[in-house]
């Protein structure tokens, strides 16, 4: 993860944007006034949670993502913007060095080597006479082959050094596969195979790629039943949500999350279409695996066991959501006319009940529907967690009753509505049989409390989010500035195809990235110039941050010539494929405004008509250019497609 993406995962765009713009939340976007021109009528700058990204629909016409609004509001240029954000969330800017670009070698070298042992894995279930014995336990309980093959499920053979011979001869150390955690060390030296006669299952980050694997055992007298990767480089169990990188999407759409206890869980609720389902594998969940869906939803539904340890963790669980979770800060006046403000919590965190003695896989694969109904009747955290307290006390004790009030009250207190907040207290009251006006008084010397404690010069807290920074877009810029760094003339010549196109030239329209948007204004001002060799005004000009991150990997093959036909067929594909996927979201984005924003005028909703209208014509010449044929010199007709 270079410092760029590792920023855009401690932060959200909405966090930074709202200190300066007051947001409302509409759907799952957020709409404000442009703080870039006058306006007061019509909110017209959108902020996109999903895309991390924010557009001005206004006089300004312009988005981009978190760096090009830090840079745009301060006036400051990318380093100035990289510096600022590197420092609001802790992360440290280190100078290129030949020990960084191998330290980032390393972790790739860890991960293609468990990729490795992803494949000898599954070769040894499909074909060794113990692997089908796997594969039959794995079909016995429902999973079907397509299942099986998505989540990459094999085979640990029950041998001491079979992955270490394998993964030797093809090249990979001992000392690699060490640090990879596919081997343990022996007291008496050497390794053995951590894995060894169980379920294998890949676990990969939020943006696909391995960090370990999981293991569970096949003979009930063998232990531990489930066996992780220790930490390593890339794997931190505490950080990791199991099934993240194949939910993404679906949590999005879905705007929920679900969260159940093990991998089993997931996989088989996947395979019946609940793909928004993680698992946090096991362990206690912590703010950093909040963090990690936060930035996807903030409705979460918690489907733990129901056992009595199965209910501790979700206690615990929903006091870590809690503590994780964004606050809005309420203005109100006390009895004296004194401004103080009041959090409310920003989620909607529910949790299910489960039938004793079933998991989540055994019910839906016995009814899909019935699991279906089980989310549908989660409870809202404030009503699970006053249940589940007086269910376990002596209701008649006093002292239980204030520790049950003290529990529950700050939970009704987080709750944004005021008419719900009422309908809990009383619910709480008939729970634990005591007067309502004494949990309102109870309520209220809390809050005092908390208003002490609260800093007026800084009453919103900022709470840092993890990011998904591994869009489509992202990788298609970082294509094209890779290439055009190697030989910026070529810009030139994606100018010229894209004009016979009747589409407009490369611009910084093009890029949504801060940084990458900053490496093409840096290539477009060295081909405008004419003091330097382009080359030098770039190496110049440009951060070392930048340059390190659209420096091409060591694996990657040379390209033997830049300006051949291919290269050049290929640049000209990506920078289509970058406008085709920023109209496509542009016009949801559009259409969102148009759709959900009731202070549209009747002019503006004209102007965003055609606003579409000109969209799609635009779409429709880049869809005709991605299928005919452009010249990439004189005479010389291809396709680019």
């Amino acid at each position: 993860m270079t410092v760029v993406d590792d920023i855009k995962a401690q932060i959200d765009i909405v966090d930074i944007v709202s200190e300066t713009v007051k947001l409302r939340h509409t759907g799952k976007n957020y709409t404000g006034f442009c703080p870039f021109h006058p306006n007061t009528r019509t909110p017209a700058f959108v902020v996109f949670p999903g895309t991390q990204t924010w557009r001005c629909f206004g006089q300004c016409n312009e988005g981009g993502d978190v760096f090009g609004f830090v840079m745009k509001k301060e006036g400051w240029d990318f380093p100035e913007a990289l510096r600022y954000l590197a420092e609001r969330t802790g992360v440290q800017l280190k100078p290129f060095t030949e020990e960084n670009a191998a330290a980032k070698d390393a972790l790739g070298q860890l991960s293609a080597v468990l990729e490795e042992a992803v494949s000898f894995y599954r070769q040894q279930m499909l074909e060794t006479r113990a692997g089908l014995a796997t594969l039959e336990y794995l079909q016995g309980r429902g999973l079907n082959d397509q299942t099986i093959k998505i989540f990459g499920l094999g085979h640990a053979p029950d041998a001491w050094d079979a992955l270490n011979k394998y993964l030797t001869n093809k090249g990979y150390s001992e000392q690699l596969l060490l640090n990879a955690g596919l081997t343990s060390e022996r007291d008496s030296g050497g390794s053995y195979d951590r894995f060894r006669k169980r379920l294998t299952i890949p676990i990969r980050d939020a943006f696909g790629k391995m960090v370990g694997f999981g293991g569970r055992v096949l003979d009930p007298e063998d232990v531990p039943k489930y066996l992780n990767s220790p930490k390593t480089d890339l794997f931190d169990k505490g950080r990791l949500l199991y099934g993240l990188d194949a939910a993404r999407r679906s949590i999005r759409e879905r705007d929920q999350v679900v969260i159940v206890e093990g991998y089993m869980d997931v996989i088989a609720l996947h395979q019946a279409g609940f793909t928004n389902t993680v698992s946090p594998m096991g362990t206690a969940l912590t703010e950093a695996q909040f963090r990690s869906v936060k930035k996807f939803t903030r409705r979460i539904i918690l489907a733990l066991d129901p056992d009595a340890a199965g209910e501790k963790a979700t206690l615990r669980g929903l006091e870590t959501a809690r503590q994780t979770m964004d606050h809005d800060s309420e203005v109100r006046f006390d009895a004296r006319g004194l401004l103080y403000f009041e959090a409310r919590l920003k989620a909607d965190i529910r949790v299910t009940t489960l039938p004793d003695g079933k998991d989540p896989d055994e019910i839906v694969l016995e009814d899909p529907q019935a699991w279906a109904q089980i989310l549908e009747n989660a409870k809202p955290i404030v009503v699970h967690v006053m249940e589940t307290l007086v269910a376990e006390k002596d209701i008649n004790d006093a002292k239980v009753k204030s520790q049950v009030a003290e529990r529950v009250l700050p939970l009704i207190e987080d709750v944004a509505d005021r008419v719900e907040r009422e309908a809990y207290r009383q619910k709480l009251a008939h729970l634990i049989k005591v007067d309502e006006r004494a949990l309102a008084s109870t309520a209220s010397s809390s809050i005092r409390v908390r208003r002490k404690r609260q800093s007026l010069s800084d009453p919103f807290t900022i709470s840092t989010k993890i990011k998904d920074i591994q869009s489509t877009n992202r990788i298609l810029e970082h294509y094209c500035l890779q290439y055009l760094l190697q030989n910026p003339e070529n810009l030139n010549y994606l100018d010229r195809s894209l004009r016979e196109c009747e589409l407009s030239e490369v611009s910084s329209e093009d890029f949504i990235e801060g940084d990458f948007l900053e490496a093409f204004k840096i290539i477009r001002a060295a081909l405008d110039q004419d003091k330097y060799t382009h080359r030098d005004y770039i190496q110049t000009h440009m951060s070392e941050t930048i340059a390190e991150e659209l420096k091409p990997d060591e694996s990657d093959e040379p390209v033997k010539d830049i300006q051949s036909e291919k290269v050049l067929s290929e640049l000209v594909r990506t920078i289509l494929r970058m406008r085709r996927n920023r109209l496509d979201e542009q016009l949801d984005e559009i259409l969102y405004v148009q759709n959900s924003m009731a202070e549209v005028s009747e002019e503006n909703s004209s102007l965003y008509k055609d606003l579409v209208t000109q969209q799609i014509l635009i779409r429709k010449r880049i869809d005709d250019a991605l299928h005919s044929s452009l010249s990439p010199g004189k005479g010389e007709n291809r396709s680019i497609v």
